[in-house]
């Protein structure tokens, strides 16, 4: 065990704790749906080889998450592939250079495609393999089955068949969906772990049935058989619906029963169970589908210009292969051969005057393969390379690196990277994505009396704003000044989720108190109103707790702060141990064991003896000032359990006078309205401190009691079971009515009022993404007042910034809702949300051109519900689009997707939603790019997004940096991939227009196939991985700079075009300098003219020098690697020459020796190199000058800015 220190984990009954296994289990109620359509699957414990089970045909238990197969790999992958557009149009025109069509060799022209295919190929078949190799080894994983006879053996996970008997030892994953029959405890219990379905840290408890529990031991499972009928398999992993035959009797099952697939045992030594679903109909597997298919804007617009481009090529090869046929039919005028070289007298039907309009359509086939290379063939896999390297980058950058929890960011998919500079609206979830979702205790109010005097964040910030410190007479009832004590000397360490200051609750003074009687019942209730779990260091005694949420064990801590210690959980009881006064004498402190505090008088709490009080069994220790510490012990009966429709969770508990209780605590949506008449003493001002706690940014529960006399807690204890072990259709609606029921009339207690803390940095982050213009959503399920101050201590909301403010808390409403009338109540609703909107819009409307106004719109749960319809919702978002901030309250999950979704549709625009837990995926998936918080929900978040962070504020460096840094480098990428191709390209268009559309290419076979291959994509990868407009720190100094990407100045139209243009003026200018420089004169010494060959060569020189240059100009920042691969590309073209050359004719036909012996010694052809290479970059210079001091952008002026501080002085 870590540190040596040995804890033990109470030993629990879950039938007594959890409410679906509460009662004794019965089968009052038909199981309608078990055989039916979708609960089919019948289960032969024990009996894996019996004959009804085998026709059923369930999966084995291997899985496979591979994407291919050996045999399916080729035509999948293939297939995968040949699907763009573009790869598929080079196959064709590979297919066609098998042809007399063609108008160079096949293998030319096949090699660069196969290159491009096999590398891609390449890279999914290494992904694959790594999935493969991990699919072995979970596959191959070793448990214990049970052979026969009693006998247990170890086998592979991937041998086992459903029916088979397993025994799972502590610490150990399931390695299948098990249905649990016992375990080493006596009652069945089990605790699981299940971070690998949820992310969720905490333990599950599960329990078997009672009539499976004393299968303890292995022999036991040699006459074991069974039959469990159930539902089929399905993805949902908290419900199952089923039920065993065993021994002539039927046992109603649930997903209490159900271990699910790479879950751990945990603190429990052992269990057996009975496998149910194997493989890929395990829950968990069932669930592991593909997110949806996300793809960036820039990615869509880059098809759209592949189109484009493609109508190009089609439209210059039907004009040249009209040309060419009228040029073809005048060839023979009488006899007369215009172009001999061709001998049209005796052509073959390509080039038969006779035949011009075959030729032509002919023609037009061999244009469509020579012109091929203007659609850039390695653009995909360079941008598929390039994206990986930016994810890469992501991950190790050290300043997105949380320490705390060693979690760095991870791009969980590339695909989106120039996304992230694009982001025109942020959805943002609030607890624990900007709050670190660690709850505090930190004021509550008792009897309406309001206790606790630390300051939160928000009056802190709220404070500052207003320039003068903020009051708390009201709400404390005392003056500010006590708010010194909590950091007076006295104060002690630092206790996690606690931070409670009020001396008339601590030390033991809340005796004093003319409501005592209130305080204790409302620390009990903290105390035993829960499911945590307590864990014990029995070398210390530290007690810690196992929680379900935060706020929960922060409850927990309280009541132990306080004096009332829960320490032991049984089969049917909670202990805790209480501070009560025994005589007049001033109560001490209470010291925690386990906190880092000295143990104090609290040593003699292990010596506790047992003594009598009032007739009750009780251990009591009394200390020398006469405070007793008194055990207490509850009976628990019944937890009713925390749902998002309840918004309440209760125990029920009996006393050990036998009285019973009902402890409840939940929203203030919910309890108000349930407790009774004589239960309302306290209610106006409890709800003046809720609503005062709401404004400083506190999350509120309200808590209550009532006793329930026997006969009533029978009658619901009698019901509740029936209808709790049945599966009808209607389940869950009988359970929500039974619930109801009892929930009732309850007595007011108080409310509990606990702090998220804002995450480090949140503030600035969100003053950064402001000042980048970025709108910003926060989409919360906390009540308004609360969301409207943590927008001010975040900075979403600002002074001097306009609120609309969108409700249904209006009198007229109110008074339908007392009356009931549930169609009155929804039109009146309609109409008044439709009238705030118009309302909101006018004023929007009549602030325009007056003054900089900002608006912030704050819509609550209900009013949005009206909002979204869609009658409604343009009007909705019309509003929310021109406010600089808006706050959604109390909005569901489904709201919060359907708000993603309206926003990303209504707009147009990109949309990042982040996140943090389970409520938040929908939201998630419905957003451009999904962000997810790895915090302490769990990990749902993160297994639904794009990309993971451990902290919000690390979203400012991530779009202003990264995201900027992305867009920038694949705008540059794929401009510069069309203006070298399109260079090229268009050279081969005007020699053949030169040559009379004769269909003859100016380059070499092998020139035209490695161009793009291996001449001018290096410069252009590394343009995509390293290039930087501006720092990091100016892209943080200047965070405007990132409008940039979100108005798509980068990759419009007009810019895409300009850099094609500029791929036609560099075209052109390379072929007439070299043609009308070269073709006149003599080309070396002996008096001979260049050739095609050596204008080719000549051309194609240029066209290297220019495109690899123009990558110069257009780099921002150097780099060694970019200088490798610029001057590098260079020097390897002339390499190949010289290899390429040296080799016979037959392999090098028309190049054979010419660089050497014609081009080497002609100090022509390096006079023309170096005029047309610099030429042809002056348009594009001088453009880029007129362009940067007369309409420059922002990253331009920010690079003027930092020249200009360079040349005064330093930074």
């Amino acid at each position: 065990m870590r540190g040596g220190r040995r804890r033990s984990m109470i030993k629990l009954k879950l039938s007594k704790i959890y409410s679906f296994a509460c009662g004794k289990t019965t089968l009052k109620r038909e199981h309608s749906r078990i055989g039916g359509h979708g609960h089919s699957r019948v289960v032969f414990c024990n009996e894996p080889d019996r004959f009804e089970g085998g026709v059923s045909n369930y999966a084995d238990n291997s899985v496979r998450s591979t994407k291919y197969t050996v045999a399916t790999f080729l035509p999948k992958s293939l297939f995968e592939q040949f699907r763009r557009v573009a790869n598929f149009y080079f196959l064709v025109a590979g297919i066609l250079a098998f042809t007399k069509l063609t108008p160079y060799t096949a293998v030319s022209a096949i090699l660069p495609l196969s290159i491009i295919i096999g590398a891609t190929m390449v890279k999914e078949g290494i992904e694959d393999w790594r999935r493969k190799k991990q699919d072995i080894e979970v596959n191959n994983r070793r448990v214990i089955l049970h052979k026969g006879d009693g006998i247990f053996e170890y086998t592979e996970w991937k041998n086992l068949r459903v029916g088979n008997i397993v025994k799972i030892i502590k610490d150990e994953f399931f390695p299948a969906d098990l249905l649990l029959l016992s375990s080493s405890y006596e009652d069945a219990v089990c605790y699981v772990e299940t971070m690998n379905l949820d992310g969720e840290t905490n333990l599950k408890l599960k329990q078997g049935l009672d009539v499976t529990s004393s299968l303890q031991e292995d022999f036991k499972f040699r006459d074991f058989r069974a039959v469990i009928k159930c539902e089929d398999p399905n993805a949902n992993l908290y419900s199952f619906v089923g039920s065993m035959e065993f021994g002539a009797q039927k046992y109603p099952l649930s997903s209490q029963q159900l271990l699910l697939r790479d879950s751990k045992l945990r603190n429990t030594d052992y269990v057996f169970g009975a496998v149910v679903f194997t493989g890929h109909d395990t829950k968990v597997i069932q669930n592991s589908t593909d997110p949806p298919s996300k793809r960036s804007k820039i990615e869509k617009k880059m098809d759209k210009i592949i189109y484009f481009l493609f109508c190009v090529l089609f439209l210059i090869a039907f004009i040249g292969s009209i040309l060419f046929g009228i040029t073809t039919k005048g060839d023979l005028d009488n006899g007369l051969m215009k172009r001999w070289y061709l001998r049209p007298d005796r052509s073959t039907i390509f080039f038969d005057p006779e035949r011009a309009a075959a030729a032509a359509i002919f023609h037009s086939l061999t244009a469509l393969m020579l012109y091929n290379f203007f659609i850039p063939i390695s653009l995909y896999f360079s941008i598929e390379i390039v994206k990986v390297l930016q994810s890469i980058f992501i991950n190790r950058d050290i300043h997105m690196y949380y320490e705390e929890t060693d979690k760095p960011a991870r791009a969980r998919t590339s695909n989106l990277n120039e996304e992230l500079g694009q982001v025109d609206t942020i959805l943002s979830d609030k607890t624990g994505t900007l709050t670190c979702n660690s709850m505090e205790f930190i004021k509550c109010s008792v009897a309406g009396v309001a206790y606790g005097r630390g300051l939160t964040e928000v009056e802190q910030s709220m404070g500052r704003n207003n320039g003068s410190p903020i009051l708390h007479e009201h709400i404390n009832g005392l003056n500010s000044e006590s708010n010194e004590i909590r950091d007076s000397p006295g104060r002690k360490e630092p206790i996690k989720g606690f931070n409670f200051t009020d001396e008339r609750i601590m030390n033991g003074n809340w005796v004093n108190e003319p409501n005592a009687d209130a305080i204790q019942k409302f620390f009990r209730l903290l105390a035993i109103c829960h499911t945590a779990i307590p864990e014990v260091d029995k070398e210390t005694g530290n007690v810690s707790y196992e929680a379900e949420s935060p706020d929960e064990a922060a409850f927990v801590i309280a009541a132990r702060e306080v004096g009332f210690k829960f320490y032991k959980r049984t089969q049917t009881c909670l202990s805790m141990y209480e501070l009560e006064p025994v005589s007049g004498h001033e109560v001490e402190s209470l010291v925690v064991l386990g906190m880092g505090e000295s143990v104090g008088k609290l040593a003699l709490l292990w010596l506790l003896k047992e003594t009598k009080i009032d007739g009750r069994d009780t251990e009591q220790c009394v200390m020398d000032d006469g405070t007793a510490l008194k055990q207490w012990t509850y009976k628990l009966l019944n937890v009713l359990e925390f749902s998002s429709s309840r918004k309440r969770m209760s125990v029920i508990v009996k006393d050990e006078e036998g009285r019973i209780f009902l402890l409840s605590k939940g929203a203030d949506s919910v309890m108000f309205e349930r407790l009774a008449k004589n239960g309302m003493t306290f209610e106006e001002k409890t709800l003046e401190h809720v609503q005062e706690y709401a404004d400083a940014g506190l999350r509120t529960l309200i808590l209550s009691y009532r006793e329930l006399d026997e006969e009533e807690y029978k009658e619901f204890d009698h019901k509740f079971s029936e209808v709790k072990n049945s599966v009808a259709e209607d389940r869950e609606t009988l359970i929500e009515e039974v619930l109801d029921k009892i929930e009732r009339n309850l007595i007011l207690l108080g409310a509990t009022a606990v702090e998220d803390k804002l995450q480090n940095g949140v503030p600035d982050c969100m003053d950064k993404l402001a000042q980048a213009k970025i709108k910003i959503w926060i989409l919360t399920g906390d009540k308004m007042e609360t969301a409207i101050n943590i927008g001010f201590s975040c900075r979403l909301l600002r002074q001097g910034m306009k609120q609309i403010i969108i409700h249904l808390e209006t009198p007229e409403i109110k008074e339908l809702e007392k009356v009931g009338d549930k169609m009155a109540i929804s039109k009146a609703s309609r109409e008044s949300v439709h009238h705030q909107l118009s309302e909101g819009a006018q004023l929007l409307f009549a602030s325009r051109g007056t003054c900089q106004q900002t608006f912030a719109l704050i819509i609550d749960g209900k009013s949005l519900t009206y909002a979204l319809e869609d009658n409604m919702k343009i009007m909705f978002l019309e509003l929310a689009s021109h406010c600089a901030s808006v706050i959604c309250c109390r909005s569901s999950p489904k709201q919060k997707a359907l708000v993603t979704r309206l926003v990303k549709s209504g707009t147009g625009k990109t949309t990042l939603a982040i996140g943090d837990g389970a409520n938040d995926v929908g939201m998630l998936q419905e957003a451009d790019i999904g962000i997810g918080i790895s915090g302490v929900e769990g990990m749902q978040a993160v297994m639904s997004s794009d990309i993971a962070i451990a902290q919000f504020q690390y979203l400012e460096r991530l779009l202003l940096v990264h995201g900027h840094w992305c867009y920038r480098r694949m705008s540059s990428m794929i401009c510069y991939f069309f203006y070298k191709n399109i260079t090229f390209g268009f050279t081969l268009f005007l020699y053949e227009v030169y040559a009379s559309f004769s269909g003859q290419p100016a380059y070499n076979d092998w020139f035209l196939s490695l161009y793009s291959v291996f001449f001018s994509s290096l410069p252009v990868i590394a343009l995509g991985v390293l290039d930087q407009d501006v720092s990091a720190r100016y892209c943080l100094m200047f965070p405007i700079l990132y409008q940039e990407g979100v108005q798509n100045v980068l990759f419009c139209w007009r810019l895409v075009l300009s850099w094609m243009l500029n791929g036609f003026i560099s075209a052109t200018m390379i072929f007439f300098f070299c043609t009308k420089a070269i073709e006149p004169q003599a080309f070396d010494e002996e008096g001979r003219t260049a050739g095609r060959d050596m204008l080719g060569v000549t051309m194609y020189t240029c066209v290297v020098w220019v495109v690899n240059l123009q990558m110069a100009l257009a780099i921002r920042y150097f780099t060694l690697i970019q200088h490798i691969f610029i001057w590098g590309s260079i020097g390897f073209w002339y390499l190949f020459l010289l290899a390429y050359g040296a080799m016979p004719p037959k392999f090098s036909t028309n190049v054979y020796k010419v660089f050497v012996e014609t081009l080497v010694p002609s100090p022509s052809f390096w006079v023309v190199t170096f005029f047309v290479a610099v030429s042809t970059l002056i348009p594009y210079f001088t453009c880029s000058v007129i362009q940067m001091w007369f309409f420059p952008m922002y990253h331009q002026m920010i690079q003027w800015i930092r020249y200009e501080r360079k040349t005064n002085g330093p930074e």
